[in-house]
């Protein structure tokens, strides 16, 4: 994962005069604290496929899980590159960010039970994994964790100011 700061650009294009880019920090932040995120895979044949989930912010990487067989899993077998957004469904208040990146398996189960104990605390005893042999498991079934360290990320400010914001790592 990526500890290096990233290059912080505001977009004057789209942003208010006012408007200054918010700190990598306030970044990480909004990404931590999210509860929902968009993941935007490609299909083997080319089509986006776009579904809800939860993921953590750890080591400077979002993380999420997934059944094996799902579409997500299928179509990260065949391309790794994914986008996460989060944010609000309200136009002129909050902020969004929306991460592109690669993703990557964890299969560490040192690492794993380490974002395990992050799953639960952030969304409850429901999101509550076993580690065994590189996979979560949860009830009858197993999950396959990725990480995705962010390569660009946009931030957008919705109200007074409007601003957009890139990092590039």
């Amino acid at each position: 994962m990526t500890d290096n700061a990233p290059e912080t650009l505001l977009d004057p294009r789209y942003s208010d005069e006012t408007a200054v880019p918010i700190p990598w920090a306030d970044a990480e932040a909004l990404l931590a604290a999210a509860e929902l995120f968009w993941i935007s895979t490609v299909r083997p044949d080319g089509r986006p496929h776009v579904t809800p989930l939860p993921a953590v912010w750890a080591h400077g990487a979002l993380h999420f899980c997934t059944g094996p067989v799902e579409r997500k899993a299928k179509n990260l077998a065949h391309n790794p590159h994914v986008v996460l957004t989060t944010g609000t469904n309200i136009w002129d208040k909050g902020y969004d960010l929306v991460v592109e990146g690669e993703a990557v398996r964890v299969s560490d189960d040192g690492r794993l039970r380490e974002l395990a104990a992050a799953w639960e605390t952030k969304y409850g005893e429901f999101w509550r994994f076993e580690v065994r042999e590189g996979y979560f498991h949860h009830g009858a079934g197993h999950a396959v964790v990725f990480a995705v360290a962010p390569s660009t990320v946009f931030g957008f400010g919705k109200g007074e100011p409007f601003s957009q914001t890139r990092w590039r790592f």
